[in-house]
């Protein structure tokens, strides 16, 4: 079987179960919005979305082995529109008219990159001064999107995916200098990348957690660009990964990254953030009452001269003293 094909269909089961994974953080965040790193590590919800997280991982990492960055993170972008059924069926709720064209874009735009960055497996990897200089550099921009400030779910979420693409990039490099067999096992260069992708990979989950407690569709939609993004500039600036097609191709993976940005933005905005689903169905125990009539209003009472002044009503046969 072709290698790109291998790695599309790898990045494509990866893909749903990141979903998956996803929608079980959002629904964990919206149901414990003040808990704490340390306390989600008591629930067992928390350590099935990372069971989910590390499959995922898993999937992606042999993708990784077959196809060039450039191929396999954009195909992350299927994650958001996998989510968005899946979140939508577990809330009971219809797939909106919006959330499937936001899809239709997507698909189409990626589609679209797909064509253009298509290529040969990898066999280039970024060296140890690189790796390094990737990982300080991306370090400093996580504090800086982390530190306290408005829109935190956001900026979070940016933070997250570029933790996530970095990880990704930093992966490739550990795999195929695993595989290709030139040089020992475990080189200097091995567990000094694998360590910094540990510590990459533990930090976008932390901070996708984080950012899922404003809703699942912007954060996600923010993380699923961010990811590609950072992986792809480390890809074509270090990584000596090409675009297929010249001039016309570049032409097309920009207007595949627009039609994809634009579809992602869609599921953005159709998907309800925690907080603000539709009020669902109130649940009735029995039959309704009939509301009790409201009691016919009491005349208004004349007004009556003050006391002493009323001259009391003659009995029969009696005659009213003045």
């Amino acid at each position: 079987m072709n290698a790109a094909l291998v790695a599309v269909l790898l990045s494509l089961v990866s893909a749903c179960a990141y979903a998956a994974a996803a929608v079980a953080q959002e629904r964990l965040a919206s149901r414990a919005s003040d808990a704490g790193p340390l306390r989600m590590l008591t629930s067992g919800a928390w350590w099935w979305a990372v069971a989910l997280n590390a499959s995922a991982a898993l999937l992606h990492v042999v993708a990784l082995k077959y196809g060039p960055l450039t191929v396999v993170q954009p195909l992350g972008a299927l994650t958001l529109v996998a989510a968005v059924p899946l979140g939508a069926r577990l809330a009971g709720r219809r797939v909106s008219a919006i959330e499937w064209r936001g899809t239709g874009l997507t698909l189409l735009g990626l589609g679209a990159l797909l064509l253009t960055a298509s290529g040969p497996a990898p066999d280039d990897v970024l060296s140890v001064p690189e790796a390094l200089t990737v990982s300080g550099a991306t370090a400093a921009l996580i504090g800086v999107l982390s530190w306290p400030g408005a829109r935190p779910g956001l900026r979070h979420a940016t933070a997250s995916g570029i933790a996530s693409g970095v990880a990704s990039a930093l992966t490739q490099t550990v795999t195929v200098a695993v595989t290709d067999r030139s040089g020992p096992l475990l080189s200097v260069q091995v567990i000094g990348v694998a360590v910094l992708v540990a510590a990459f990979a533990t930090g976008g989950l932390l901070l996708s957690q984080t950012a899922y407690r404003g809703g699942l569709g912007a954060p996600l939609a923010v993380v699923t660009l961010a990811n590609p993004v950072a992986a792809a500039l480390i890809g074509l600036s270090l990584l000596g990964e090409r675009l297929r097609g010249g001039a016309g191709g570049v032409l097309l993976a920009l207007t595949g990254a627009l039609l994809a940005a634009w579809g992602v933005l869609q599921l953005s905005r159709a998907t309800p953030a925690p907080g603000r689903h539709e009020p669902a169905a109130p649940v009735l125990t029995g039959p309704e009452p009939d509301p009790e009539p409201d009691p016919e209003p009491n005349p208004a009472p004349e007004a009556s001269p003050p006391a002493g002044l009323v001259p009391r009503q003659p009995g029969p046969g009696h005659l009213t003293p003045l």
